[in-house]
């Protein structure tokens, strides 16, 4: 096993399976990235709501890589394990003009700079008010190349993942993606410390930050046809939850491929009926609306607890 490092410089502003990999790697390699916040750089610690408006659009949301990844073939699976997280000791939040849920009611620009002190597992968002959130640092946006031709954006998120903007991706998750080009030219960036499902106004806690990841190609998981997820134990439940997720710009499309991915899931690995496999989706499954915002597309998880399948883990 290599360990192979990645600098800030080493970044891009779409996906575009035409962009030279920054490193070739092997499969089981692990990787370290050193990455700028999702305003690539444009917000520091002493940066004013009023600056908002004249931020660089096109230049958000970079992402480091690609990175090529050796005997890596469209119809594969990227096995990504989440090996450490962490972020700078200053962050922020803010309503940028013309982003989130209720866009059209928050026109004004508003700035949040916190303070994320090293070894501390929350921030104040109100001291006054006793208001404090926990953190839970992940990278936002964890991708492979699309195999149409591009670019794409950055801000959306994809079958292929991209911006999923998903909290529950945090230190020791494995997550995994279906592989379209050779290489699967895996990128990563948008450092959050933490983030609620949704992210309805369009920002985390954005943050510079560290990841430290491990690529494996999977030969044996074709039916991974949008981000799925593995979180660990005591993540909400005893054994963690198997997410599957539905990635498109229709809300309620995107909600029913979920759970088709998790009925196939727990065919294929489970053993179960299709019947069996839609029941139980509906008796212990949870939907959960992981990215609202970041149009044109939607993603949401159908979360299965990993506990109910005794000795047997998704």
């Amino acid at each position: 096993m290599s360990i192979h490092s990645i600098k800030r410089s080493q970044c891009h502003l779409a996906w575009d399976n035409s962009i030279p990999p920054v490193a070739h790697i092997k499969s089981g390699d692990v990787v370290s990235f050193d990455c700028l916040d999702a305003s690539n750089g444009q917000i520091t610690p002493t940066t004013v709501a009023s600056s908002l408006r004249t931020l660089e659009i096109s230049t958000l949301d970079q992402v480091n890589g690609p990175i090529y990844v050796e005997s890596a073939k469209p119809g594969d699976t990227l096995q990504i394990d989440v090996l450490e997280v962490s972020t700078a000791d200053w962050g922020w939040t803010g309503i940028l003009p013309g982003f989130g849920l209720l866009a059209d009611e928050f026109t004004t620009p508003c700035l949040k700079i916190w303070d994320l002190p090293v070894g501390q597992d929350f921030a104040w968002f109100d001291k006054l008010k006793g208001i404090k959130i926990p953190l839970r640092p992940f990278a936002g946006e964890m991708g492979v190349a699309l195999a149409a031709k591009g670019p794409h954006s950055t801000i959306p998120p994809y079958n292929t993942g991209g911006n999923v903007d998903t909290k529950h991706l945090t230190k020791g998750t494995t997550l995994y993606l279906p592989i379209q080009v050779e290489g699967a030219l895996f990128s990563t960036g948008d450092g959050h410390a933490a983030q609620g499902d949704g992210e309805v106004c369009g920002t985390a806690i954005e943050t510079p930050m560290k990841t430290t990841v491990r690529l494996t190609v999977l030969k044996d998981k074709p039916h991974v046809k949008t981000p799925h997820f593995s979180t660990p134990k005591g993540s909400d439940d005893p054994k963690g939850y198997y997410c599957t997720t539905g990635v498109g710009p229709d809300i309620r499309e995107a909600t029913r491929d979920a759970v088709r991915h998790m009925i196939t899931v727990l065919e294929v690995e489970h053993g179960l009926s299709r019947e069996d496999a839609y029941m139980l989706c509906s008796i212990a499954g949870d939907l959960r609306m992981h990215e609202v915002v970041d149009m044109p597309n939607y993603v949401i998880g159908m979360m299965m607890p990993k506990s109910i399948f005794g000795h047997q883990s998704a």
